[in-house]
Order: structure tokens, then sequence, then C-alpha cells
């Protein structure tokens, strides 16, 4: 093993208290995730017992750059499937500074209503599938289509086994095992109609958790497939 893959898998929780938050958060897309990490003195188990944090809002389309201040607010914890130990994942929420939600923050309008007395009487359950499409190193075509061609027709991949239908397992599993590690009720995986394009399922969960699982899920996806060199097209 190499010096820095060691230290990459140095455990931390083995010789520390401290522990390593990464704050997660939709960008100005809608769709772009982005994060930092900030040290802790200890474990954390409750977002309640997390600091809010800022980020440079001009520079993820969310805030003009002569007011960019932006603040996060975490709502849910996952394992860290990364760095493991004590470390976790925190998805956030973004505010003004002034406590306002910011246009691209939905999850507060949400989170209004599934609070609701009415609402969590009715214990809402939720299942989210999420296909996407894994792309080729370097290019933006998908994994198992020839370089400027087109593969045979559908019919053999989905679900399919072998060489020449199922493209990019390895990076699937290691999402799936993943998620698992990370607490996220990730319910399945499937191969989809096209090479290189995948399906995942996440639920059965209640209320505004389906949410809050299914973008930890697509973190997870979107580092994975970093370090894999490919992309993820959801």
């Amino acid at each position: 093993m190499s010096l820095l893959s060691d230290l990459i898998n140095l455990n931390l929780s083995d010789t520390i208290e401290k522990v390593i938050a990464e704050y997660i958060w939709i960008g100005g897309s809608g769709m772009d995730l982005r994060s930092k990490a900030r040290t802790l003195p200890g474990p954390v188990s409750d977002p309640s017992e997390l600091p809010k944090w800022n980020y440079d809002g001009s520079s993820t389309g969310q805030a003009p750059g002569e007011d960019s201040e932006v603040i996060l607010y975490p709502q849910a914890i996952f394992r860290d499937p990364f760095r493991r130990g004590n470390n976790i994942l925190v998805i956030c929420d973004a505010y003004t500074p002034a406590g306002e939600p910011i246009p691209t923050n939905k999850r507060h309008a949400a989170a209004k209503v599934f609070s609701h007395p009415d609402v969590v009487a009715e214990v809402p359950w939720y299942g989210i599938e999420q296909e996407y499409t894994l792309l080729q190193k370097d290019i933006q075509w998908p994994l198992g289509w020839p370089v400027g061609g087109f593969p045979g027709p559908q019919g053999p991949y989905y679900c399919g086994v072998g060489a020449d239908k199922a493209f990019g397992r390895d990076i699937v599993d290691a999402h799936y095992k993943a998620c698992i590690y990370a607490g996220i009720n990730i319910s399945g995986i499937n191969g989809e109609v096209m090479p290189g394009q995948w399906e995942f399922q996440v639920g059965p969960s209640v209320g505004i958790s389906a949410g809050d699982e299914i973008w930890a899920a697509r973190y997870i996806l979107e580092r994975i497939t970093e370090i894999a060199g490919c992309g993820g097209f959801l």
C-alpha cells in the first residue's frame, strides 16, 4: 500500500476524539452538489448538535458577489463511507444571514408540510427510483458504448449479466454498499435498458427523510464516480 493510500485510509477514531463532518448542500442549478469539511471536537449523533456554517454563494450561483455569504443549517446525518470511523456526512439546506431560505432551498418549504400534525399523523411513506448513466472517462459518452458509435438494440442489457451486457457493475456495487454503510434506506439496484444505465431505489422512507436520503445517495454516487474516474449522469 502506498503512503498516500495509507493516509487516506487512516482511522482517526482509533486514536483521537475529533471527527470530520462533510457538510453537503445543493448548488445553484438545483441539481449540482457541493460540500466542504470541518473538524468537530467529538462524535455527533443529531443535527441539532452541529454548528451552522457558511459558504460563498457567489461561487455557486446562489448569491451576488457584493453580498455572497450563505448559511448552512445541518438537517440530517449519515455515516461517512469514505472516511469511516465516527466521521459523518451532513445534509444541509441554505439560508441568508438574516435566516431566510434562499430560492434554491426547496427543503425549507417541504419541512413545513411534513411537520404539519395532519401530515405527521398519516406517516407518509415514499419510495424513490433514481436512474443514471455512467459516462466513459474523459468523454461524455455512456460506459459500454463504442466511442462515437452506438450499442446493439435494447433487450439484453436490462438486469443483464455478462461483460458484454453489464458495464460499471463495480461502481454500482460500491455505491450500493456505501449507501447501506451510510445508513441510507437503499432498497435495491438493477441494470437498466441501455448499456451503462443503472437504477437504485431508496425507501420506503417516511416524510422528508426520503429527500435527505436520495440526495445523500446521489452525493455518494458522485464521489464514487470521482474516484473511479468516470462521470455519472443523473
